[in-house]
C-alpha cells in the first residue's frame, strides 16, 4: 500500500517543529528508511504515520484514503516498537494473538492465526512462554509476529534492532529483509544506525531538523551526498571534507580547463564535468572518502597519527596542514606512526561541495 504526505507539519506544545512541510511518497512494497541523527523528527515521522501523533498541518493518505485524522485503529498498519512492548503477563500465543483479541477475533480462530504466523517466525515450541524467558532476538521476533498476524498494508518498525546485540543484530537484520521481500508489505523503518538503512532499505530518506536532506537508493546516497550534512553522516567511517578554493590552474591543467582546487597548498584538479560551475575564487568543501583515497608521489602530505585495524583494512589519521585527513589501507600494508603519507584521490571518487550553502555541485 502506497503512503503519501504532502506538506506534513508537527508542531508540539512550546512551539517545538519536529516535521516541517514534508512531503514524501513511499511506493507499495517497498522497504523505506528514515535514517537521521537523536531528534532529528524520524520517530516522530513514524508515530504520526502511525497516528500515535496527530500532524498540525499537511494531508497523509494510505492508499487512497485520507488518514490524517483517523485513529490508529483505523490506519491499517501495525508498528514494532523499539523495547518490543510485549505484555510480560501474556504468553508468547496470547501476545502474538493480541490485535486479534482486538478486531474480536473468535478464540479458536485467533489462536490458530497466531500458531500459523509464530510457526514462520521459529516461534512454535515457545508458545507458553513469557517474554522474560525469551532472549532478546525471540523477543523481537514475537514482536514482528504479533504486527504481522493482523495482515496489515503497513509495517512501521521503531529501531528494532537496537536492543541486541552485534551479532544477533546482524542475523536479524538478514532476517527482516528476506520476511518483508517474502511478504511484500509496504515498510517504513527508523534507524540511526547508516549501515542498517544501507543494508536494508529499498530508498532512504536521511532526516535532519524536521526535513529531508536527501532521498535516494542506499548507493545514490553513498556515491553521491546531496549535502555535507548527508556526507558527514553516511559511511562506517566519515567522509573527509576538506575547505578549499578554486584557483587559476598552472601545468596541464592550465592547458586543459584552466583552473584547480587550493587544498592548504596542494592543488587538485576540478571534476571535469562540473568545471563550468566553478570560477577562481569560489570557496568550496572537497568530499571523499577514506576508501577512495590512495598514496601518491604528490597530493595532501600528512603525519600518521592513529591507525585503527578494520579487520580487513585499517584506518590511518593523518595530521596536516589543514584539518586531520582518513585513509583506509589495506591490511598488512599500515604505515607506522610518525611515518609521513601524502594521498590524492581516486579519479572519478572526489565530490565538490559550495562553501556558502553546503550543496552538491553537479553537472549542468
Amino acid at each position: 500500500m502506497r503512503v503519501s504526505l504532502e506538506e506534513v507539519t508537527k508542531v508540539f506544545d512550546g512551539g517545538v517543529t519536529a516535521l516541517d512541510g514534508l512531503s514524501l511518497d513511499i511506493e507499495d512494497g517497498e522497504f523505506f528508511a528514515l535514517l537521521g541523527p537523536s531528534g532529528c523528527g524520524k520517530t516522530t515521522l513514524l508515530r504520526t504515520i502511525a497516528g500515535l501523533e496527530t500532524a498540525s498541518a499537511g494531508v497523509l493518505r494510505i492508499g487512497d484514503r485520507d488518514v490524517t485524522r483517523l485513529p490508529p485503529g483505523e490506519r491499517d498498519v501495525a508498528m514494532v516498537f523499539q523495547d518490543y512492548a510485549l505484555f510480560p503477563h501474556m504468553t508468547v500465543a496470547d501476545n502474538v494473538a493480541y490485535p486479534l483479541r482486538i478486531k474480536k477475533v473468535g478464540r479458536t480462530e485467533r489462536r490458530a492465526k497466531a500458531a500459523q504466523t509464530a510457526a514462520g517466525l521459529s516461534l512454535a515450541g515457545l508458545m507458553e512462554r513469557r517474554p522474560a524467558q525469551l532472549s532478546g532476538g525471540q523477543q523481537q521476533r514475537v514482536a514482528l509476529a504479533r504486527a504481522m498476524v493482523a495482515e496489515p498494508t503497513v509495517f512501521l518498525l521503531d529501531e528494532p534492532l537496537s536492543n541486541l546485540d552485534a551479532r544477533l543484530r546482524l542475523e536479524a537484520r538478514t532476517f527482516l529483509k528476506r520476511l518483508q521481500h517474502d511478504l511484500g508489505v509496504t515498510t517504513v523503518f527508523v534507524t540511526h544506525d547508516q549501515a542498517e538503512a544501507l543494508a536494508l532499505a529499498d530508498r532512504i530518506a536521511v532526516m535532519d531538523a524536521g526535513r529531508i536532506r536527501q532521498l535516494g537508493t542506499p548507493r545514490e546516497i553513498f556515491q553521491r551526498p546531496a549535502n555535507v550534512f548527508v556526507a558527514g553522516f553516511i559511511g562506517s567511517t566519515p567522509m573527509n571534507l576538506l575547505e578549499g578554493e578554486c584557483v587559476a590552474g598552472d601545468g596541464e591543467a592550465a592547458e586543459s580547463w584552466g583552473h584547480q582546487i587550493d587544498i592548504t597548498g596542494v592543488r587538485l584538479p576540478v571534476p571535469e564535468e562540473i568545471v563550468t560551475e566553478l570560477n577562481p575564487g569560489d570557496k568550496v568543501i572537497v568530499g571523499v572518502r577514506p576508501e577512495y583515497l590512495v598514496e601518491a608521489e604528490e597530493g595532501i602530505e600528512g603525519q600518521v597519527d592513529i591507525v585503527e585495524n578494520l579487520g580487513t583494512t585499517s584506518l590511518v589519521t593523518l595530521t596536516t596542514t589543514g584539518p586531520p585527513v582518513q585513509v583506509t589501507v589495506p591490511e598488512g600494508r599500515e604505515p607506522e606512526p610518525g611515518a609521513t603519507m601524502r594521498v590524492t584521490p581516486e579519479p572519478g571518487r572526489m565530490l565538490v561541495y559550495r562553501a556558502d550553502d553546503g550543496e552538491l555541485i553537479d553537472a549542468p
